[in-house]
């Protein structure tokens, strides 16, 4: 089976590079899934989980990487995926009661806002641990 290039990266680091069979990840209008040869497409993505099928060396179905972006920029080649994600950790070092405790200081940030802006930082970094949280039972299902 064919297979494409997939790099996730964000501000700090590179978090994955290799050969994938399949990749996943929440588009800004629904959930994506990517195959070798796919139409070029550049788009926005939601918080959420990036799931990677990687493919051993020849080409059959090796393990999945999980990897949770808090949104960023998608880029589609015919051969190459690129995730330029605002911030991705690994789905082994998520750690789900920091960002429980993270939500709950967004919650209170949100409900002590002073102006719109500061509600708005607020809304942002709640959905942003929603989306953790999610990502983190999501992984824990598999």
């Amino acid at each position: 089976m064919a297979t494409i290039h997939v790099d996730v990266v964000s501000a700090e680091e590179s978090i994955f590079s290799g050969e994938a069979r399949f990749v996943a990840l929440p588009g800004e209008n629904g959930e994506l899934g990517i195959l070798p040869r796919h139409t070029p497409l550049i788009t926005r993505i939601r918080p959420g989980a990036v799931r990677i099928e990687r493919a051993n060396a020849d080409g059959s179905a090796g393990e999945e990487e999980f990897i949770f972006v808090a949104g960023g920029i998608l880029e589609v080649q015919p051969n190459t995926v690129t995730v330029l994600a605002d911030t991705a950790i690994r789905g082994h070092d998520l750690d789900e009661a920091k960002a429980l405790e993270a939500k709950k200081l967004a919650e209170e940030a949100m409900k002590n806002a002073k102006s719109d802006i500061d509600f708005a930082a607020a809304q942002g970094e709640f959905a942003a641990m929603a989306a953790q949280i999610a990502a983190i039972q999501k992984l824990r299902r598999k």
